[in-house]
This record gives C-alpha cells, structure tokens and sequence, in this order.
C-alpha cells in the first residue's frame, strides 16, 4: 500500500533523490519552505520507512569494476532448502548489486559487477559449488545507457 505524500513531500523527496548530502537549510530554500517543517516531514518520511538509509554512489569503472553481467538463472528446484541455500550465496556475494526472482521462463536475474571477465567466471564457479543450477546464462552489458536510483515522485 502506498503511503500518502503531498507535493511538498515529493519536492522533498526529488532533492533528496537529486543530493541528500545538501543541507537542510538548501533543501528548504528549494522546495519553498522553512527549515524546521522539512525536517519535520524528512523525519516523518524516516520514520514510515519512505526514506531509508542515506549512500555515496560511486563510480564502478573508476574503482576497476569494468564488467556488468546480467545473469539468467534457471532453476528445477524450488523447494524451500534449495531457495534458502542460494538466497544465503548471493547475499555472500558483493558482486551481486541485484538479484530478482521472476515470473516467466526463467527464475532469477542478477546484475553482477566485477573486475573482468575473468572475475566473472570465478564468481560463477563459486556460486556453481555452491548451490546447484539447473541453467545459467550470463549478458556482459556493453555500455550502460541509463542507471538511476531515482523514483518518479
């Protein structure tokens, strides 16, 4: 269920999104109002679980993280052991920054960053000895035509 937000909740939520690292004081100036009630409403906001923790987002190429795989995971296990065993070997893996289960022909989608290629498959056989995978298809992303963490509030 959706949680009820005005407009001056959404202008504070899209600077917010825009730079949460600015201060108070801007975010007021922005959305037309005054420092005390946008505290107020981000707290609120906090509080109800709308906004969560606060992140830097870095830059995986600078940082040597060069590859972006997305992987398509088959499975013909479905029992609750084989979920809980694989779910507990993604969330081991810091290059996994997704993982989504689906409805269709198949069961998973990761979004995988690594250094290369070859830190790819090192990542894929450790998963492999790990949890057993009926299929595994693995897309490397040639270029990255839009990323946002941004929401349309």
């Amino acid at each position: 269920m959706a949680a009820r937000i005005d407009e001056l909740d959404r202008k504070i939520l899209r600077e917010l999104q825009r730079d949460a690292s600015q201060s108070l004081d801007d975010i007021a100036k922005t959305v037309g109002s005054s420092k005390t009630p946008v505290w107020n409403r981000i707290r609120k906001m906090r509080d109800s679980g709308i906004v969560g923790r606060q992140t830097a987002i870095l830059d995986p190429e600078k940082l040597g993280f060069e590859a972006c795989f997305f992987v398509l995971i088959r499975t013909s296990e479905h029992e609750a052991e084989w979920q809980a065993k694989f779910l507990k070997a993604l969330r081991s893996r810091p290059e996994v920054l997704e993982a989504h289960r689906l409805a269709g022909d198949i069961d998973y989608i990761l979004k995988v960053r690594v250094r290369n290629a070859r830190a790819y498959d090192e990542f894929y056989q450790a998963l492999i000895s790990e949890v057993r995978i009926y299929n595994v298809t693995a897309l490397l992303s040639m270029e990255e035509i839009k990323s946002t963490t941004d929401l349309p509030v």
